[in-house]
């Protein structure tokens, strides 16, 4: 992997070597942001991400906090995303095309796996409390992608996913099959700023960034799964 990332205190810490721009579903920094660096943080099973709270608090205030102690960017410039699973689990991948490349680092759990459009409400009241179960994607690459391209690559992080999903025969926590990811699920896309890396208008699946995407999540969420499965065995 190019871009440098260590695991320390529970958290990956993925530094990005600059300010970046970044798209993501993070507690702390989502939305459209620069940030220098994107943390992933295990946290207690029992948080309620899904809802905005945990057993900390405010989930960004939380993490804010963390990466100042860490010594991250003294708390600024940083995108965080939360997770119950260990970071033992913390997977990684990288697809090249030439001169672009694109890197991702993921933590794969699916006890709390659902497929779109189940009753929220029902899955909150039945699946396991003390379980990991979040399906956190961290993209990184080395172009600069137009706004619109950074949603296309949310898109497509989101087909990959469920692709290997449903390869694998991943069900839901009803026991249906067709999990289509898990109610936690959050994505991090982070790119060059304008000017610093080759213009990507377009990241859809037609094209060469698309298919670097599809690759390298697909490969995370392949080593994820298996890494889930030896857990829950040893678990078992």
């Amino acid at each position: 992997m190019q871009t440098r990332y260590r695991v320390t205190q529970q958290t990956l810490i993925v530094d990005l070597g600059g300010k970046r721009r970044v798209l993501s579903s993070a507690p702390q920094g989502g939305g459209f942001a620069f940030a220098s660096s994107i943390l992933n943080h295990q946290v207690a099973p029992n948080s309620d991400m899904s809802a905005g709270r945990s057993t900390h608090g405010d989930p960004a205030q939380y993490l804010r906090k963390l990466a100042s102690r860490l010594g991250v960017n003294k708390g600024k410039g940083t995108v965080g995303l939360m997770t119950a699973v260990p970071m033992t689990r913390v997977v990684t991948a990288r697809a090249v095309s030439g001169a672009i490349w694109v890197e991702c680092f993921a933590t794969v759990g699916v006890t709390n796996a659902v497929r779109a459009g189940e009753n929220p409400q029902a899955s909150k009241r039945a699946r396991p409390a003390t379980m990991p179960g979040t399906i956190n994607i961290i993209i990184v690459t080395n172009v600069c992608l137009s706004s619109a391209a950074m949603v296309g690559a949310v898109q497509v992080v989101t087909e990959s996913k469920t692709g290997v999903l449903r390869d694998h025969a991943v069900p839901s926590w009803t026991g249906q099959p067709g999990a289509t990811g898990t109610g936690t699920d959050a994505v991090a896309i982070v790119c060059m700023k304008r000017g610093e890396g080759p213009w990507h208008l377009y990241s859809g699946t037609h094209t060469i960034m698309g298919a670097l995407i599809g690759q390298a999540v697909a490969t995370c969420m392949t080593r994820g799964l298996a890494k889930a499965q030896r857990w829950r065995e040893r678990q078992s």
